[in-house]
């Protein structure tokens, strides 16, 4: 058994041991909510299942299938009425939304997929949340109810979209699969764990609501704060707005290359697009006509010759347009001169366009052995993750 958690360990990048142990508990914790909240919906609705029941119903849940349709099956059981049966159609469908509408946010997810990963915990949550809290209002049982599937439905798009960049950071020799694979092996083990501590939950100081406002909100923070702590071991090396600032800015200050696992601690998770001032306080994504007066962009062009990008001066930002097909090596093309000239602009009183010109200048002698060392370290320069930012085309 060692030397096999030896081989796992040994074909992964830094951080993934720790990010196991957090997710085995957040299943775990996550398991036993989703047991409270199947009893909380059934009381709702005015049956009376045994604590194994609403276990069946999580559990139906937690391997791929709605909780829906087979909780429409023990409806049948339990009620004669047709309007019951009709709410849980109409809930269904509320969930359905909620995923249509998440999916369209696809791109901003593979920018920041930490921060969208926290978002389909916390969204989850909420969900559960509203389902816990259904037995108190029993006549709003359909808005309750179908609130909180809405929300599930996003948690779920945001947390499978994520899923692979996240696994994708820890593969170190194209184990992406096998990575997968014993990811959803530990979920399941603690899955099934977090269920038999629901089960015990329900059947005694949660079987009633008292206890469930107790041990919800515990097991909700529990949940979040693992999710959190998954999301600060994971060495993303991918370029983002904000992982290319950070590398940037450290490189300007102190004239090395942070890894991934460098900076995987220092990210920004709840607030991903605040600038950083060693970096030039560059804001990309803004559209061509905004960020630039048309007086203005036959100067820039003339001063950035052959480059894929635009970077335009402001009183409190830089403003950066990329290119349509701008890589990863633009951007962080365009970062160091932003990074350059709003160190010289503090130094000396340049025009703007002397400043963007010395910055251009001073970028080009140092490009190449960063962008060497960059890749050295770990980083994927080919592509920059900017989410729905703006492009331009000539």
């Amino acid at each position: 058994m060692c030397v096999f958690w030896c081989f796992v360990f040994c074909s992964v990048n830094e951080g993934y041991l720790r990010y196991t142990q957090f997710r085995a508990l957040q299943h775990f914790s996550s398991a036993a909510l989703s047991v409270l909240s199947t009893q909380s919906l059934l009381f709702a609705a005015g049956l009376r299942p045994t604590p194994a029941q609403a276990t069946a119903v999580s559990w139906v849940s937690f391997t791929g299938e709605t909780i829906d349709r087979f909780f429409i099956l023990i409806a049948l059981l339990f009620s004669s009425s047709l309007n019951f049966v009709d709410e849980q159609i109409l809930k269904d469908g509320m969930q359905h939304a909620g995923k249509l509408i998440c999916s369209n946010l696809g791109a901003r997810m593979d920018s920041e997929p930490k921060c969208w990963r926290i978002l389909a915990d916390v969204l989850y949550d909420l969900g559960t949340g509203l389902e816990v809290l259904s037995p108190l209002c029993p006549h709003l049982f359909l808005e309750v109810a179908g609130l909180g599937n809405f929300a599930k439905g996003m948690a779920v798009v945001a947390a499978r979209a994520t899923r692979l960049p996240i696994y994708s950071s820890f593969a170190k020799e194209g184990n992406l699969s096998d990575l997968f694979a014993k990811g959803e092996a530990i979920s399941t083990l603690f899955n099934v764990l977090g269920l038999g501590v629901g089960i015990q939950l329900a059947s005694t100081v949660c079987s009633s609501m008292q206890g469930k406002f107790v041990a919800g909100p515990l097991l909700s923070i529990v949940h979040v704060y693992c999710v959190i702590e998954e999301m600060r071991a994971t060495p993303v090396n991918t370029l983002n707005p904000q992982r290319t600032a950070m590398v940037v800015a450290d490189f300007v200050k102190t004239g090395k290359i942070s890894s991934p696992a460098d900076l995987r601690y220092h990210e920004d998770l709840l607030f991903p697009g605040r600038l950083i001032e060693e970096a030039g306080n560059v804001k990309v994504g803004q559209a061509l006509h905004r960020a630039v007066r048309p007086s203005k962009l036959r100067e820039l062009k003339e001063i950035f010759p052959g480059e894929k990008f635009i970077l335009s001066p402001g009183n409190k930002w830089t403003d950066l347009v990329l290119e349509q097909n701008a890589s990863g090596e633009d951007a962080l093309r365009a970062w160091l001169v932003a990074a350059y000239a709003s160190s010289m602009k503090k130094s000396y009183h340049e025009s703007t366009s002397v400043t963007l010109q010395d910055a251009y200048e001073k970028m080009n002698s140092v490009f190449d052995p960063f962008l060497s060392e960059l890749q050295a370290k770990g980083w994927h320069t080919d592509r920059f993750l900017d989410g729905t930012g703006s492009r331009f085309s000539w």
